[in-house]
């Protein structure tokens, strides 16, 4: 059963970090920002470019900048995971994906490493077609090249580009 979000249920710090961060990241914000710099320029001359006067810049970004990280973490955090589900989503609905994909942000950076080798495998291989369209799977990729190479060979749009390749060579 799916889950529908209700927006009735994010706590008010959820609510209020999705304000700020669509407030924030606008450009009101940039030019209010950019306002108070110049501003704090400005009044520079007044008081002599005083300590004062240069701690109240520093003071009031260092506070700005030490809130907008947690604010900005609490966005990509959510963004990340709702892109992680959705590629999810993708790869168990798909036939020829692995579903070994799903949830490997957990995995460590060697066993990533490990899987890199698979891709990097698979790009050679792809290197070698003539279709763009043609697809590979990280389990048996030798024998799926091979399998959906032999079925692209018989389809118009593969013969197609082979013909344009073939074209383009002798133009050369």
């Amino acid at each position: 059963m799916a889950v529908i979000p209700n927006k009735a249920k994010k706590n008010f710090f959820e609510r209020f970090a999705n304000w700020a961060t669509i407030a924030t990241g606008s450009s009101a914000a940039f030019i209010i920002a950019s306002l108070i710099i110049l501003v704090w320029i400005i009044t520079g001359p007044i008081f002599n470019y005083s300590n004062t006067w240069q701690l109240i810049i520093n003071t009031g970004t260092t506070i700005v900048t030490f809130l907008m990280v947690f604010l900005i973490q609490k966005s990509q955090n959510k963004d990340s995971k709702a892109i992680h589900l959705k590629l999810n989503e993708l790869l168990a609905s798909h036939q020829g994906a692995s579903n070994r994909m799903v949830d490997i942000e957990d995995l460590t950076e060697d066993e990533l490493d490990h899987l890199h080798k698979y891709y990097v495998r698979l790009y050679a291989l792809a290197q070698m077609e003539d279709d763009l369209t043609c697809t590979h799977s990280i389990d048996a990729a030798d024998e799926n090249h091979n399998i959906k190479l032999a079925g692209y060979k018989n389809k118009k749009h593969y013969n197609d580009a082979r013909t344009k390749k073939d074209s383009s060579k002798k133009d050369k």
